[in-house]
């Protein structure tokens, strides 16, 4: 027999070991980091024998609770059908993944959400060390199960290999890419680079912004490219030599993993919230001078691939830490 036909025949056999919904759908394009958590483990505990579904119409095991939004948009079903769900069957289990907090954005209902939902928690989820702290010193209680797992991208499209390795000719080229447009991304600090990058044309030096900006925002130098996804995000990211985020106060972010798993050491803004935790592995931070972390990266740039290369994120890492805790739940 075939070895492909034999192995996918064996496949079939292996009996589910749980079932699993999230309340968000994911969706192929260019969306926020959630939608692409989804998609990958949601993808990944597929292949791992689990049965993943996106309602509460039949049994389920675990609930996964991505957003406790009511007015998401991606949203599959909420925290009201979610209680109704646990008072019918009691023994499923909810493991909440915090991602989010007022600070990131500014706003004033986050916290207090997450709160409310991580109410009917079993296991918590934080996706970084700084977020878990955030929010233990203002709702959280540090003694239920809980654990950080940092993101990761999905390593068969954002990887390094094909990726030009900068010798110290040439043009150096900077990348960021955002899905959101508000300014606390670092948008004021992309132009005040791009305007010092116009106007010191001698140090050859390129940047590239994927995605969204404000309206209000003028490039000078700077080449644009519309929001992408997929295979066509990672061959522009591996096209570049370093990622540059200025984003503040992020839970952790996936724009800087994805260029890290392509290959790019990090300039990050030292308020950037989670992003730091990558940065301190592999990147230059800075706070008022972007431009001497710059300048600092492209003379040592050797060095800090090394360094990327020894602490490299993985999605395969990710989700198998995610295993581990679902396989805890279901024991």
């Amino acid at each position: 027999m075939n070895f492909i036909r034999w192995l996918n025949k064996r496949s079939n056999k292996i009996p589910t070991l749980g079932r699993i919904a999230f309340n968000m759908y994911p969706t192929k394009g260019p969306w926020g980091g959630s939608s692409t958590f989804v998609l990958q483990l949601s993808a990944y505990l597929k292949w791992r024998g689990y049965k993943v579904t996106f309602q509460l119409k039949d049994p389920v095991n675990i609930i996964i609770l991505i957003d406790p939004r009511e007015d998401l948009q991606k949203k599959s079903f909420g925290l009201k059908e979610i209680r109704k769900y646990r008072e019918k069957h009691p023994h499923c289990k909810i493991l909440h993944r915090v991602n989010e907090c007022d600070c990131r954005k500014g706003t004033a209902f986050m916290d207090s959400l997450l709160a409310e939902g991580n109410e009917i928690a079993d296991y918590t989820v934080f996706i970084s060390n700084w977020l878990k702290n955030y929010h233990a010193e203002r709702w959280f209680d540090l003694k239920k199960p809980h654990k950080v797992i940092y993101n990761g991208a999905d390593p068969r499209i954002f990887h390094p290999i094909g990726k030009p390795m900068y010798r110290g000719e040439g043009t150096f080229r900077l990348v960021t890419h955002h899905w959101s447009d508000n300014p606390m991304k670092g948008f004021p600090v992309y132009q005040e680079l791009d305007a010092w990058i116009n106007d010191h044309l001698e140090e050859d030096i390129e940047f590239w912004v994927i995605g969204r900006w404000p309206e209000n925002v003028r490039w000078r130098r700077a080449m644009t490219f519309p929001a992408t996804f997929g295979k066509d995000l990672a061959d522009k990211l591996r096209s570049c030599h370093a990622y540059f985020t200025a984003s503040l106060w992020e839970p952790c972010g996936m724009h800087h993993i994805e260029g890290a798993q392509c290959g790019l050491p990090l300039i990050y803004h030292q308020d950037g919230g989670g992003i730091n935790e990558a940065g301190e592995l592999y990147g230059i931070g800075f706070r008022e001078d972007p431009v001497e972390a710059v300048l600092q990266m492209k003379k040592e740039y050797p060095e800090y691939r090394k360094r990327l290369f020894k602490n490299m994120p993985s999605g395969d890492r990710m989700c198998l830490e995610y295993l581990d805790v679902i396989q805890e739940l279901l024991s």
